[in-house]
């Protein structure tokens, strides 16, 4: 799993870990922040890998890296292709399934400013029907209303046939959360148009999104 010579000197001596991390158990696919950055929408380096599995597996350190397995219920398990990581083939989760996994599961993508971040980046590139139809197969309200909420903040509004669409597969008495568990002074609160409670300030979920895009 050692990445050839043919990739440079300065390659030398890495391990490919993604390739690792996603060897190690069979089926599963690299997903949420590790995808995220693997797919260019963020600039963090996550430094915990988060791999998708259908079983309970403990983590692990492998060559010196923390790679966490995530058991996904089997109606979550999909969305994911093939790409060429450094020479080996990797199954990682498409760039639409990425974001409603990340939506799904901020925890697991650096938390709510982080993912405001990455749906912003996301929403310039990923086809918005390829979105709807991923947060359609996840099967699940919450998701598509995080999902609408954060397109308006970030300033990339869904086109209004998809936004329409997944209005109306949210029922009208459907009420979830987002944020913190408890509401503070200062947070966003209701947003009646998704029927959604965000505990959190606009202006820290809007902190990833206007800061200075660099490495870290």
């Amino acid at each position: 799993m050692l990445l050839p010579p043919e990739y440079g000197p300065e390659n030398l001596g890495e391990n490919n870990i993604l390739a690792m991390a996603a060897a190690a158990v069979d089926p599963s696919y690299i997903g949420w922040w590790s995808a995220a950055s693997w797919h260019g929408f963020t600039t963090q380096r996550p430094m915990t890998v988060f791999v998708a599995t259908k079983r309970q597996v403990p983590a692990k350190v492998i060559e010196g890296n923390d790679v966490r397995f995530v058991k996904v219920a089997e109606r979550k398990f999909f969305g994911f292709d093939t790409y060429d990581v450094y020479g080996r083939d990797v199954a990682i989760s498409s760039p639409a399934k990425t974001v409603v996994d990340c939506v799904d599961r901020p925890d697991l993508c650096g938390g709510p400013s982080e993912l405001a971040r990455i749906v912003y980046a996301a929403l310039a590139d990923i086809d918005p029907e390829d979105l709807l139809n991923a947060a359609m197969m996840l099967k699940s309200k919450v998701v598509m209303q995080r999902l609408g909420f954060l397109a308006d903040l970030v300033g990339r509004q869904l086109p209004s046939d998809i936004r329409a669409a997944m209005r109306s597969a949210i029922p009208n008495s459907q009420r979830s959360s987002f944020g913190r568990p408890e509401r503070k002074d200062g947070d966003i609160g209701y947003v009646s148009s998704w029927g959604l409670f965000v505990n959190a300030r606009e202006s820290d979920l809007l902190a990833e999104v206007l800061a200075p895009q660099s490495v870290s």
